[in-house]
């Protein structure tokens, strides 16, 4: 099955590109590879791919929030299935640069849309986010839930890809899935998420930051059961059948979390980081900074009913596979 990936270069992009060539998929990757963080660690994501996917898989350099440049970047190649994972990342940055957000996930995901439409693609699989979820007190967080509260740019645009596609859904039938994403992280990860940096620190010497005193909860969810949830979205399709999905639509668009049903507490990650590292971690206790949340936990029961999504990666698992991942990638 032909697949165009966008995000290729990406943590989740990269990791769900190996799956599929591991099947036998062949894969069309778009990424510009941008400096949001070190360009580096894109290529070198994508050198892993050309030497195990070989044919399987071609990368198309190209931003994805160009649309007359995309379409004809992506006019030699046949797919009948999209997963859109490229977007701009990050609640802090959204403070800074608050029109990368609007060019990346507001323009960039209506012109997947658009290709979508004209290619009439059997499926959509787009990546939203829990942060959707904004200062919602009830958890777990359930795709029944209202998200119309978001607390960061970034959360406000990944609603605004989700209420898109329910009118492209509406207006096309194009069948799309959302699935909304719950601090993912393992080997390969991004430098700006919390465990990149705090392992970074710990071999540096240096302090962590820790926001809100240390009460935080996050629903950690380890790469290897990301991909098992995107693969097993992107094989079953959402029927045009008139009848409720999960998310509210009766269109032929669903939303799905995917996360490990588990807030973990921020602390607990710490002590596996230095029991994983043996180095003992000095705390920069900080106050809660803007856009953040105190706490996020995953119903996941819909995309489990669905589509038999059982994560399976623990933290004392997860996390020293991510400490030797980056032992190994930084020779630590």
């Amino acid at each position: 099955m032909p697949v165009l990936v966008t995000g290729a270069a990406g943590f989740i992009g990269f990791s769900l590109i190996r799956a599929l060539v591991a099947r036998g998929d062949c894969v069309i990757g778009v990424d510009n590879c941008n400096a949001y963080y070190d360009p580096a660690l894109k290529q070198a994501r994508l050198a892993v791919l050309a030497a195990e996917a070989g044919d399987r898989f071609t990368f198309v350099p190209h931003d994805f929030a160009d649309h007359p440049g995309l379409v004809a970047a992506l006019a030699p190649y046949e797919f009948d299935a999209i997963v859109h994972l490229g977007a701009q990342a990050g609640v802090r940055y959204s403070l800074e640069n608050p029109h990368a957000y609007v060019q990346s996930n507001l323009v960039g995901h209506l012109n997947l849309l658009e290709i979508g439409r004209h290619r009439r693609v059997r499926h959509l699989v787009y990546a939203s986010s829990s942060s959707v979820y904004g200062g919602n007190a009830k958890l777990p967080f359930a795709v029944e839930d209202r998200a119309d509260h978001p607390v960061s740019l970034y959360a406000a645009t990944k609603r605004a890809d989700e209420l898109m596609s329910e009118t492209y859904a509406h207006l096309y039938r194009l069948p799309q899935t959302g699935l909304r994403f719950f601090t993912v992280y393992g080997p390969w990860g991004r430098p700006d998420m919390m465990l990149w940096i705090f392992t970074r620190k710990l071999f540096a010497g240096e302090a962590l930051p820790v926001f809100n005193a240390g009460e935080m909860y996050r629903d950690f969810t380890y790469i290897d059961d990301i991909v098992a949830g995107v693969v097993a979205s992107l094989d079953n399709p959402p029927s045009d059948d008139g009848l409720p999905k999960p998310g509210g639509s009766v269109k032929p668009h669903r939303l799905y979390n995917i996360g490990n049903h588990r807030a973990e507490h921020l602390m607990t990650v710490i002590g596996l980081l230095e029991k994983a590292t043996g180095i003992t971690a000095r705390l920069d206790l900080q106050p809660m900074q803007a856009g953040d949340v105190p706490r996020t936990c995953a119903d996941i029961s819909a995309i489990a009913a669905d589509l038999g999504y059982a994560p399976t990666t623990s933290i004392d698992v997860g996390v020293p596979r991510f400490v030797e991942w980056y032992r190994e990638y930084h020779g630590v």
